[in-house]
């Protein structure tokens, strides 16, 4: 089945031709995290879309090699500015740090020094990983096997000093009299092809800011900092241009080059990567190179908003994933949350539709673990979840159209009865076969082998939730409705969820 994918780079969906399309392999880089902090879920919406990407290719036959960066160095606060403005972030992650260590204040968990960026670094990027392996990002799973496809720019640095090197000797970088090392954006007449800016456009100040304290010794306000002479920088190394520490957009060309080849497949983000970060990955990557393309595909992500607006500390709505598993959502629900949404839409999270996606897998978990325990026994013809794999796989063809993935799913689900044991038919097949159609379309979904129960943030006190189950029990008992109900909304507010059935009073922990 053909893959067609929204393409940035021409703006349309094209069908999915690539390089190596008689060995059926894949090149994919995605940008990863910048670990100065814990990811946020709106970092995570766009690595895990990423993800189902790669798992869909993965899907209809091609073989993958994915490989995302983890940014420990150069990446500025400032990243709407093509040349990096601000600070650099790993800074003031150690400033942060430092200052909350000085006043006693360090965050549960953190404990390392402030003043080696390097530690810091290992410290969140070990948080990240993780976080990731938790929601099953297939990348972070490779890792054991094959640490290279999660680079950090610190192991490339000799790469990025040759990389700078050639385009100075290409014509397409300066040395400025500040001693920064520029892009010259002039001798690239394709920079703005992704983004759609224009030159002309970044020089009045439409297309994107400029960073207007260094516009006196560029020769173009879009030029963009390669490499920054800076002896007062936590991290720096010498170079032909003094010791200092290269650009944001240098590192991913430089690893993406080094890992999968000059000219790849396909490369994601968020879509506030598109300018500058990736735009100017493009410049300096066929400005070294000389290829007609960087990358064949560009896949970008939409925003993640919080209850309908940007994600604030300030208001509450701001989430980690250990945020989410403190409140009881269990990973597979925080990766099919993220998911669902199109990719190429605006997704609104809201702990109600948590809640929603913690139904949904617990229902695919207990049709799976009712096709397990039938799997051996015989049927007739083809079964629902059999019939909706074509359905299913042409909806991720779609440009990855995990909604109208799901439907189908769900429709499958619903056609099941799971009331008694199957009738065994006569046909050749197993209800083995459906559980093995049900594993299909989950490898692309990826819930389903992950902890589907839902978590319970801090301490558990059992004895003090069987306490209060057996006064409720009693206050029913004796036809005290009220008590009951005090009794009930006394655990909901401890995060714990009662049902009554024939078998008793059972209870899970919720999303609060």
């Amino acid at each position: 089945m053909e893959l067609r994918l929204h393409n940035t780079l021409s703006g349309c969906k094209e069908a999915f031709k690539p390089l190596d399309a008689e060995g059926r392999t894949v090149t994919f880089y995605s940008c990863g995290p910048t670990v100065y902090d814990y990811a946020h879920i709106g970092n995570f919406r766009s690595f895990l879309n990423a993800d189902v990407l790669r798992r869909t290719l993965e899907l209809v036959g091609y073989d993958v090699t994915h490989v995302m960066n983890i940014t420990d160095v150069g990446h500025m606060t400032d990243d709407a500015v093509a040349d990096g403005g601000g600070e650099d972030k790993m800074e003031v992650a150690a400033r942060r740090l430092a200052d909350a260590k000085k006043s006693g204040a360090l965050p549960d968990g953190v404990d390392v020094d402030p003043s080696d960026p390097m530690a810091i670094a290992d410290f969140y990027a070990e948080a990240f990983l993780r976080d990731a392996r938790l929601l099953g990002l297939g990348v972070a799973m490779d890792a054991a096997s094959h640490p290279e496809r999660l680079p950090r720019p610190t192991q490339y640095v000799d790469g990025m000093i040759e990389m700078v090197q050639s385009l100075i000797d290409r014509g397409h970088a300066y040395v400025a009299g500040d001693g920064v090392v520029y892009f010259d954006v002039a001798s690239w007449p394709d920079y703005g092809e992704l983004s759609g800016n224009t030159i002309d456009a970044i020089r009045s100040g439409e297309g994107g800011r400029v960073d207007m304290q260094t516009q006196s010794v560029k020769k173009h306000p879009a030029d963009f900092m390669l490499w920054k002479p800076d002896q007062s920088h936590l991290m720096r190394w010498p170079s032909p241009w003094g010791e200092g520490y290269p650009g944001w957009h240098l590192e991913c060309s430089v690893m993406a080059r080094g890992l999968l080849g000059e000219e790849i497949d396909i490369h994601s983000g968020g879509e506030d990567n598109i300018f500058p970060h990736h735009e100017c990955e493009i410049a300096q990557s066929r400005g070294t190179t000389g290829c007609d393309r960087f990358a064949r595909y560009w896949f970008h992500t939409r925003h993640l908003m919080v209850d309908g607006g940007k994600m604030s500390k300030s208001s509450g709505t701001f989430f980690t994933i250990r945020d989410l598993l403190e409140r009881g959502a269990s990973p597979a629900a925080i990766r099919l949350e993220l998911i669902r949404t199109h990719y190429r839409t605006n997704a609104n999270f809201t702990l109600q539709g948590l809640r929603d996606a913690q139904r949904q897998v617990e229902r695919w978990d207990r049709v799976r673990g009712w096709l397990e325990e039938h799997a051996d026994v015989p049927m007739s013809g083809e079964g629902p979840l059999t019939a909706a794999v074509p359905g299913f796989t042409a909806a991720l063809c779609d440009d990855v159209n995990v909604a109208g993935g799901i439907g189908v799913l769900s429709t499958a689900v619903g056609a099941l009865s799971m009331e008694d044991a199957p009738e065994p038919g006569e046909g050749p097949g197993r209800w083995g076969d459906e559980l093995a159609s049900l594993r299909r379309m989950d490898s692309v979904l990826g819930v389903l082998d992950l902890d589907v129960r839902p978590s319970v943030g801090g301490a558990v006190d059992e004895a003090r939730i069987a306490e209060l189950i057996a006064a409720r029990n009693n206050a029913r008992a004796s036809k005290d409705w009220a008590r009951a109900d005090e009794l009930r909304d006394e655990l909901l507010d401890m995060g714990i969820a009662i049902k009554d059935g024939a078998g008793g009073t059972s209870w899970e922990p919720v999303v609060q």
